[in-house]
This record gives C-alpha cells, sequence and structure tokens, in this order.
C-alpha cells in the first residue's frame, strides 16, 4: 500500500512516482519517531512540573507573545502618525503581492492583502498558511524581546486574503513553488511595508538532479534525487548591511559540503563563491549573491525553481536594487569547440550529458538609504 501512494504521481502523464523509495520511507520513520520524542518529553514535563503548572505556563508564554508584539505595532503606528502602511511586489511573472496594514491604539492589526493577483497557471501559488507564517515569523523578527515562537504572536493580527488569489488558490492549484519562492517574496513584503529591512533575494535557489526509477523486462530499478537551496543576499537595514551569501527568511536547510557532494553523486563542483558587488548599494549595502558552478559526468535529469531573474529586490527608502539571478547551462561543442552557454530563466527543466555544466548565480540583497 505504502508503495502504490508513492508512486501514484507516476499515473500523471509527464510525472514520475519517488525516485527512492527507501529514502522517502525513511524521512516518514523519522517524522514519527520525532512526534514519538516530543509526546515522551511533554509527559516528562507534566510529571515533573504538574499538568496545570505546565498549562499555566502555555497561556504565560503566549501571552507575554502577545504584549510584546501589540508594543510593536503600538509604536509602529506612533512612527507612521497612524497612517495606513502599504507594499507591494512583483514575481517574475508579473503577479503583484499588495498589502495594507491599519494599526489601530489598542495594538490590534489588520494585514490586507486586496489587491493580489489571481492564482496562476503554473505551481507559485501558495496556500494561506503559508501567508499566516510569513506574518508570524516577520512579527518575531521585529520584536525585539527575547520570547519563543508561539500563536500568541497572532492574537493582535486579523488577516485579509483574497478568495482565488495567489495566496489563496483553488483546490486544484499548484503550489510547491508558493512554499519555496512566494514564501519568500512575502517576507519581503511585509518587512519592506513596515520599513524594516530592504527585500532580500527573495528566492530558494531550488536545484535539484537525479534519475528517475524505471521498471525493465519485469524488474525495478530505483532512481536517486538530490535537491538543495542555494544562498543568496540579505537585505539591508536602518542600522545594517545586508549579509551575503545566506539562506533568507522563509528556510531551514543548509547546503552539502562539497566533498560530500562529489563523493555521493556523479558531479564535480568547479566554484561555489560570492557574486561580489550584487548588493545593491545604499547608505547601507545589500548582500552579495553566491556562484554555483556544477559540472554533470553522467546523464540526468536537472531542475531549476528560482526567481528574481526578471525582476530585482528593491532597495528601500533611496536604495539601489540588488542585481537579478542568472541560470546558465554551459554544454561542450563537439569536437572541441567553443562550448554554447544557453540562459535557462527562472524555471526550467532541462537532460544534461556528461561534460554540461549548470551555473546558477543567486540575486543579491536591496540596499537601504541613499548611498
Amino acid at each position: 500500500l505504502r508503495r502504490v501512494l508513492l508512486d501514484e504521481p507516476a499515473r500523471h502523464p509527464g510525472c514520475t512516482g519517488t525516485r527512492n523509495y527507501r529514502d522517502v520511507l525513511s524521512d516518514l520513520k523519522a517524522q514519527v519517531a520525532a512526534n514519538h520524542r516530543g509526546i515522551a518529553l511533554v509527559h516528562q514535563l507534566c510529571a515533573e512540573y504538574g499538568l496545570d503548572v505546565v498549562q499555566a505556563y502555555m497561556v504565560h508564554i503566549q501571552q507575554t507573545a502577545e504584549a510584546a508584539v501589540r508594543a510593536l505595532l503600538v509604536e509602529t503606528r506612533r512612527r507612521h502618525g497612524g497612517a495606513r502602511l502599504q507594499g507591494a511586489d512583483f514575481m517574475d511573472d508579473g503577479s503583484v503581492i499588495r498589502l495594507a496594514v491599519d494599526i489601530d491604539e489598542a495594538g490590534n492589526a489588520v494585514f490586507d492583502f486586496s489587491g493580489t493577483s489571481a492564482e496562476v497557471y503554473g505551481n507559485t501559488n501558495a496556500p494561506p498558511s503559508v501567508t499566516y507564517s510569513a506574518i508570524i515569523y516577520c512579527l518575531r523578527c521585529m520584536v525585539t524581546s527575547e520570547l519563543p515562537l508561539n500563536q500568541g504572536c497572532l492574537a493582535p493580527v486579523t488577516v485579509v486574503i483574497p478568495e482565488g488569489s495567489l495566496l489563496s488558490p483553488s483546490e486544484a492549484a499548484a503550489v510547491v513553488g508558493g512554499n519555496v519562492l512566494t514564501s519568500q517574496r512575502l517576507c519581503d513584503v511585509i518587512l519592506s511595508t513596515f520599513g524594516a529591512a530592504a527585500p532580500s533575494q527573495g528566492c530558494m535557489n531550488n536545484l535539484t538532479f537525479g534519475v528517475p526509477a524505471v521498471e525493465e523486462d519485469g524488474k525495478r530499478y530505483e532512481g536517486w534525487g538530490y535537491y538543495e537551496t542555494i544562498a543568496g543576499g540579505h537585505g539591508a537595514g536602518p542600522t545594517w548591511h545586508g549579509q551575503s551569501g545566506v539562506h533568507t527568511h522563509m528556510t531551514n536547510t543548509r547546503i552539502t559540503d562539497p566533498e560530500i557532494l562529489e563523493r555521493r553523486y556523479p558531479v564535480i563542483l568547479h566554484q561555489f563563491a560570492l557574486r561580489q558587488g550584487t548588493g545593491g548599494a545604499g547608505r547601507h549595502q545589500g548582500g552579495d549573491g553566491c556562484i554555483r558552478d556544477i559540472e554533470f559526468l553522467e546523464p540526468m535529469s536537472v531542475s531549476l525553481l528560482t526567481e528574481r531573474r526578471a525582476r530585482p529586490p528593491p532597495g528601500l527608502d533611496g536604495g539601489h536594487p540588488g542585481a537579478c539571478g542568472v541560470n546558465l547551462w554551459r554544454r561542450p561543442a563537439p569536437g572541441g569547440g567553443a562550448p554554447r552557454t544557453l540562459s535557462l530563466g527562472g524555471k526550467n527543466t532541462v537532460d544534461v550529458r556528461p561534460g554540461d555544466r549548470i551555473v546558477v548565480m543567486t540575486p543579491g540583497g536591496g540596499g537601504y538609504g541613499q548611498p
């Protein structure tokens, strides 16, 4: 039954099932084990302090978070003279995310995304949960006091998301890019609307490669896949320069060490370096993006799911934009001639041959303030 469920996507044209059944099953087992461990620790905590005390402190933690966020919102309202905060940013396909924030004297805020584009014929649609995650993350970033992330942060917040929009699509919409791309753009919109930071690379720069599982002569041959997200430039802020070559906002992955990458997979990593001068100029400089150049030693499929290839990360308060990202496919010419270089755009899938190279140049972050 498990194998049938994991191979379900292969019934659809142009799709494959899981590339490596054992890896997926191991991931699921690890998640179950983590949940069991969490349950055991909560039981241990209740046994040590008593259920009443544990539940009381759960409430205290949420109340503390709510008070901290209300204080932030009240101060933001005072700083802007009670005016509505407004911001917007565009995806590479031209879709816009619009935000208006109204804050009352008690520190209640309405985050209104009316005016955001309709859901797209693609995979960058984002379920409402992604918007809520971006809001709670950004609020926690802007609160200066130490507090654990919890639902109390959203107690003063009302969220308005138009049905059928990029941020609240229909059930039939594709959403994988919403989790890894649109989530980043949401953070840029929220933080720049509050004047807290210039937009960052706005993208996780998703790179995958591998071969699918196949069945030949009644035998099943397991495929394999590799997935990495590549760092870029962070936007600058009112008192600080943006960091270079870092993951920004809605991501939680570390990239594979070169030694491990080259030992496990048929690839050579030619370059992984900062992309100098790609951060936007400003009173505070945006962070630089990265260059990652990978050569493939065997035939395989390579996919790129990226953003900020057509529209750069804007600066804030007079700062200059960071540089757009670029994805290149370098192919050796037959007979040893000059290699052919093709631009892949932001989103593409190609079949590479031995000697082909994919070069991912990630965006820089926007600058803050007049240079």
